[in-house]
C-alpha cells in the first residue's frame, strides 16, 4: 500500500474498532502516558543555533535573528525531564477553553474570547473532505489526532480521547515535523515539509500547519488562563 492508502486504511480500521468496542478509562490513561513520554524522545529537525540559514532554490540567505530579541537563549523546553516516572499532566476536564478560558478572556478583554473561539473552531473544522486524490473523506479522526498530539506534547490530556489513535495515524516523520513546527519553528525546513504525506496537496499540508499553530496557541492560553484563575481565587 502507498503511504496514503495505508493511512486511510488505518482510519477506517479505527472507526470500525470504535464501533465494536471502546477502550476503558484506564487503558486510555495508560496510552496517554505512553504517548506523552514518547513525545519527549521525538527529536526536532535541525540544530538550534544562531544565525539561521534558509535556502530558497539556489539562493542561500543567512540571518542572525538574535539581534531582534533580548534573550537569544529563550525558547521552548520540554515540560518534563526525560526519564522522570511521574510527568505532570494538565487534565483538560478540570480547565477547558469552552467552560473556563473563554469566559475569563472575555472578562479580561471584551469580545476577544469570541474572536479566539471563532478562529479555533474555523481552523479545527476546516476540511475539503479530501485526502490527496480521494474525495468525500471524513477527516475528523485525523484532524483530532493532530490537534490532540500537540496538546499531549504540552502535557494536556483529554479523558474522553483514546491516544492510541495518535500512534496509529501519525507516523514518525510527521511527529518530528509537528514537534519542530510547534516547538522550534526556526528549525523547520522544506525538506522536512516534503518528507511527510508526499501524496497530499500543498493546501492540505498548509492546513496541517494552521491546525498545529492553533493547537499550540490554545495550549499556551490554557496554562496562562488557569494560572490567572488560581491567582484571582
Amino acid at each position: 500500500l502507498s503511504e496514503l492508502e495505508a493511512l486511510m486504511e488505518r482510519m477506517k480500521r479505527l472507526q470500525e474498532d470504535k464501533e465494536d468496542e471502546e477502550a476503558s478509562q484506564e487503558e486510555m490513561a495508560t496510552r496517554f502516558e505512553k504517548e506523552k513520554k514518547e513525545s519527549l524522545l521525538v527529536i526536532s529537525g535541525g540544530i538550534s543555533a544562531f544565525p539561521l540559514t534558509f535556502s530558497f532554490d539556489d539562493e542561500i540567505v543567512s540571518t542572525d535573528v538574535s539581534r531582534y530579541i533580548e534573550d537569544p537563549g529563550f525558547g521552548y523546553k520540554d515540560f518534563a525531564r526525560r526519564g522522570e516516572d511521574h510527568l505532570p499532566t494538565f487534565r483538560a476536564q478540570d480547565y477547558t477553553w469552552e467552560n473556563h478560558g473563554f469566559s475569563l478572556v472575555n472578562r479580561l478583554y471584551s469580545d476577544i474570547g469570541h474572536l479566539l473561539d471563532e478562529k479555533f473552531r474555523m481552523v479545527y473544522n476546516l476540511t475539503y473532505n479530501t485526502m490527496a486524490t480521494h474525495e468525500d473523506v471524513d477527516t475528523t479522526t485525523l484532524r483530532r489526532a493532530l490537534f490532540n498530539y500537540v496538546h499531549c506534547m504540552y502535557g494536556i490530556r483529554y479523558d474522553d480521547y483514546d491516544y492510541g489513535e495518535v500512534n496509529q495515524l501519525l507516523e514518525r516523520s510527521l511527529k518530528v515535523y509537528i514537534k519542530t513546527v510547534t516547538c522550534y519553528p526556526e528549525r523547520t525546513t522544506k525538506r522536512m515539509y516534503d518528507s511527510y504525506w508526499r501524496q497530499f496537496k500543498h493546501s492540505e499540508k498548509v492546513h496541517v500547519n494552521l491546525l498545529l499553530m492553533e493547537a499550540r496557541m490554545q495550549a499556551e492560553l490554557l496554562y496562562a488562563l488557569r494560572a490567572i484563575t488560581r491567582h484571582l481565587t
